[in-house]
């Protein structure tokens, strides 16, 4: 069942125009008080640097870039990062009280004979302090070009590895092209294994996963059945990689149920839910990498009109585990839905008519212990491009650890489609007296500015910000 929404209800989503959208002010039925509890933000990290593309089949390589400096420079990184995420507040705020608990963004210098004693960064200070394309007070940027550099740059942003404590026992290494397995592959995120997912090719490593990989230095562990990596189909691995558990890499359906498999033989227990997504349409099986990174729950896949048998004997193994389809029945039919509920004894389906309000669905979702059940103020977020599937793995530690939050998809640079607005309008913060002991949401942006844009970062920005309800 999807609870009803107990905020903002009667709250409609505003009008936009082309752009920037317009900034609202403070008013009482945009929030809702929320209970006086602080939340921790997500953790950051700046853009990785991009690297240029390369045609699949090309008989010859361009000249390679420099290296990735991303794991060289993560301890000066990480400092810098706080530094900009307070610059970042201080300039947003604007330091006056005509937009109190409100967000603004500002790149420019104030206009000339401007009496508010205020003075807002130029373009080329914002420049350099990568604001706000790389932070604001309520949203951070994983910017890099492409999955790969994303996947480099979450992993270390979860996984700083400056020490040996903060490193993790594996690293799932999954090829660049296999969204399937990646999504699948998100599993091996959640606890007890805890390890996070970078992508290969056949005959080479790239060089942001080879040196994330090279700083995160995973030396296995008990969890993980001694394998320092976790290898998806044929990827390049590194000289002296240690102890690697591979996993064939087929069709999506045999992928995800060796996966499923090793999940359980590693956890030491059956899976306490199952989920179903789309081996077709891997927009409608994004949001399902950021609930099995969570939970531990694993990815299986269906075809629109087809039960495959991979899949059909994970089922049965499981007969009385629930299982969960996730999309419309456009996407996965009701035959097929009647042929898992044949095997299984309980079988539910979470969707909505599009990749992005089936996300929500699944972030609004609760039925026993299933679902991310976010209906209200306080949580993390993750914000993905829907034609990225393999950004939906390279973003799934960000649900496992800081503001554990689910992944939404966004459709296009500029703006976000309404339905997301409509479900940031209704978790929105608010609070009456005292901001400092209210909720807090922080959404975490996958991607470069080609992908999502700052106009549409700042319109998220000023979603998420916490809103003053005047008495």
């Amino acid at each position: 069942m999807i609870p009803k929404r107990p905020i903002n209800r009667d709250v409609p989503p505003t009008e936009q125009t082309e752009g920037r959208p317009e900034k609202k002010e403070d008013k009482p039925e945009e929030a809702k008080a929320s209970a006086e509890k602080p939340k921790s933000s997500a953790e950051k990290l700046p853009p990785a640097k991009p690297k240029p593309p390369t045609e699949k089949g090309s008989p010859a390589k361009p000249p390679r870039e420099p290296k990735s400096q991303t794991p060289k420079l993560l301890a000066g990184l990480v400092a810098l990062a706080l530094v900009f995420i307070v610059v970042a507040i201080v300039f947003a705020s604007g330091g006056g009280d005509k937009n109190e608990g409100g967000s603004e963004v500002t790149t420019s210098a104030p206009a000339a004979g401007s009496d508010s004693g205020e003075q807002s960064p130029s373009p080329q200070v914002a420049e350099a302090l990568a604001f706000p394309a790389f932070a604001t007070n309520n949203t951070t940027r994983i910017g890099g070009p492409d999955p790969t550099s994303n996947a480099a740059g979450v992993a270390l942003a979860v996984f700083p590895s400056t020490t040996a404590a903060q490193r993790p026992a594996a690293v799932t290494v999954v090829g660049e092209e296999d969204w399937a397995g990646a999504i699948a592959a998100s599993v091996l995120m959640a606890p007890p294994v805890r390890a996070p997912l970078l992508f290969s090719s056949p005959d080479e490593l790239p060089e942001d996963s080879e040196e994330a990989l090279a700083a995160l230095d995973p030396q296995g562990s008990k969890a993980t059945g001694g394998a320092s990596l976790f290898a998806v189909g044929p990827v390049a691995l590194p000289d002296g990689a240690g102890k690697v558990t591979r996993v064939d890499s087929g069709d999506p359906a045999a992928t995800a149920a060796q996966i499923a498999t090793l999940r359980e033989r590693l956890s030491g227990a059956p899976p306490r839910h199952i989920l179903v997504a789309s081996g077709e349409k891997p927009e409608f099986a994004m949001a399902a990498a950021a609930w099995a990174a969570r939970s531990g729950d694993p990815v299986l896949y269906a075809e629109a009109k087809k039960l495959p048998p991979a899949t059909a004997a994970v089922l049965k193994e499981h007969p009385k585990v629930p299982v969960f389809v996730l999309g419309p029945d456009s996407v996965i039919a009701k035959g097929v839905v009647k042929e898992i509920g044949k095997i299984s004894k309980q079988v539910n389906r979470v969707a909505g008519k599009d990749a992005a309000e089936t996300a929500i669905a699944l972030a609004r979702y609760h039925q026993g212990s299933f679902g991310w059940n976010i209906n209200d103020p306080g949580h993390g977020f993750v914000l993905a491009r829907s034609d990225t599937p393999a950004s939906a793995a390279a973003a799934a530690p960000l649900s496992a650890s800081g503001t554990w939050g689910p992944l939404l998809l966004t459709e296009a640079p500029d703006r976000l489609p309404p339905a997301v607005r409509s479900y940031f309008l209704d978790v929105k913060p608010g609070y009456t007296t005292d901001p400092t002991r209210a909720f807090y949401n922080h959404v975490s942006v996958v991607g470069d500015q080609e992908s999502i844009s700052v106009a549409q970062q700042s319109e998220v920005n000023e979603l998420a910000e916490l809103t003053r309800i005047r008495e």
